[in-house]
């Protein structure tokens, strides 16, 4: 079963001058458990819309999204949210870490939310940030990380309930190449270790070449393409 179908998805805005823009235009995709899928086009191409409604951030404007055998048309606000907290896990480019609390209690937040008590929230989280080599630097605030620690802490917040995918929009940009590289790796063995499905919206052409498939975001259409046709 994909764990994730999205179908003819259309997303449209209201400019400044009262026009409709359309951002996506019909864009369809399935994911299948592990299975890591780039998405790459120009900046403003729509790469983080559609993540956003492939995640239940937001909704189409036309077309549906199936995340693990569940509809989102028809959930409501409180459906979605349930639904996002389970099934989808989150890399952004700037990591969104919590700074007052430790990359221990980052990663058990999305545990607590889901009602977790807390010595298991602990247990797990602690076995996460082991799996993304920061076993050591469990009890660091995020200002006491370096810059790729902090990314791979989100990543270990974003596996904290085993998703059924892991969407990630630019999670190296932030990154220098040697952070880079160690986060995509990571990305490598999350995806076959773990057997999630990622789709992860990138210009690293490094990023891109390590994904099954390299899908073009361009003009409201998603074409297949190789890394690098797709980023010269």
């Amino acid at each position: 079963m994909s764990m994730l179908v999205a179908e003819e998805l259309t997303r449209t805005f209201v400019g400044g001058d009262g026009g409709i823009l359309t951002v996506l235009d019909g864009v369809s995709l399935a994911v299948e458990r592990g299975e890591m899928v780039a998405i790459v086009g120009a900046s403003g191409a729509g790469k983080s819309t559609l993540l956003h409604l492939l995640g239940a951030l937001d909704r189409p404007t036309g077309g549906s999204v199936t995340i693990a055998g569940n509809a989102l048309a028809g959930l409501d606000e409180v459906a979605m949210a349930t639904l996002r907290n389970q099934k989808v896990g989150f890399v952004f480019q700037f990591h969104h870490l919590l700074r007052e609390f430790s990359a221990l209690e980052n990663v058990m937040i999305p545990l607590r939310i889901a009602g977790r008590d807390e010595g298991a929230a602990r247990t797990r989280a602690a076995e996460l940030l082991q799996r993304v080599g920061l076993g050591a630097r469990a009890s660091h605030r995020p200002s006491e990380l370096s810059g790729g620690e902090q990314q791979r802490t989100a990543v270990a917040r974003a596996l904290a309930l085993d998703p059924a995918i892991v969407l990630a929009d630019e999670p190296s940009g932030n990154l220098d190449h040697a952070n880079s590289e160690r986060l995509h790796d990571l990305f490598t063995e999350v995806s076959r270790d773990l057997d999630i499905a990622m789709v992860i919206a990138t210009h690293n052409r490094s990023l891109a070449a390590r994904a099954h498939r390299v899908l073009l975001l361009e003009d409201g259409k998603l074409t297949e393409t190789g890394v690098g046709e797709a980023l010269t």
